[in-house]
């Protein structure tokens, strides 16, 4: 159990350095997607249900729509 709770912790670390070095903002947003979506794996696993599904719905799910409408109406790569 450790070892896959250390796994996914690693996993948001690299997940949200890739989405701060990203030029391309679409690719951001999916990789701090990831961050969220490994957040609800975390929370599971935690005996959070609840939370767990809040995170995936609008952490993951919601936000990331958001966000990526957004950039589909401006720029996609930051200058």
């Amino acid at each position: 159990m450790i070892f896959i709770v250390s796994f996914l912790v690693v996993l948001m670390l690299v997940g949200a350095a890739a989405a701060s070095v990203f030029k391309d903002l679409i690719s951001a947003v999916i990789a701090a997607a990831l961050v969220s979506l490994v957040a609800t794996i975390l929370f599971y696993f935690l005996q959070a249900p609840d939370v767990a599904m809040a995170e995936a719905a609008i952490g993951a799910a919601l936000t990331a729509a958001i966000f990526i409408i957004a950039i589909r109406r401006t720029k996609r790569y930051e200058e």
